[in-house]
């Protein structure tokens, strides 16, 4: 069991180990984050690993948080979950906007093999070559 000087207790050993796991489980996730943003070069590949690992480490971290503090108090301690809730609103909505102004740019520099804009596709800079019809035989 661990002592906690500062409030007097002592935690169960199973929720030290939990409390531990859950960490470790957030450390493994954030390198695993960290090292998706490394190792993958294109800039929307990288975004969805970066995204997932830290809001899922987050969440273990706030589980670890609400659980010690629980215990240690006594009493259920949501506090913790303000953060997770934060950023469970945050990423996703982040990741968003940075796609859309990376898509933007790429459009802008006039990259081929891009999704069409949702009014269709972008208006051309040089305009199509026309192509002139062959007469009809039949006629």
């Amino acid at each position: 069991m661990s002592q906690i000087p500062l409030f007097g207790g002592a935690l169960p050993v199973w929720a030290d180990v939990l409390i531990g796991v859950l960490l470790v489980i957030s450390g493994f996730l954030s390198l695993t984050g960290a090292l998706g943003l490394v190792r993958i070069r294109e800039f929307f590949t990288r975004m969805h690993p970066l995204a997932l690992a830290s809001t899922l480490a987050v969440w273990c971290l706030g589980a670890a948080l609400v659980l010690f503090f629980s215990l240690t108090y006594q009493t259920l301690v949501l506090r913790a979950w303000l953060v997770v809730v934060f950023m469970a609103i945050t990423v996703p909505v982040t990741v968003v906007l940075l796609a859309r102004a990376a898509l933007f740019r790429r459009r802008a520099a006039g990259e081929d093999g891009l999704p069409p804009t949702f009014a269709g596709p972008a208006p051309r800079l040089v305009p199509a070559p026309v192509v002139e019809k062959e007469a009809d035989p039949a006629d």
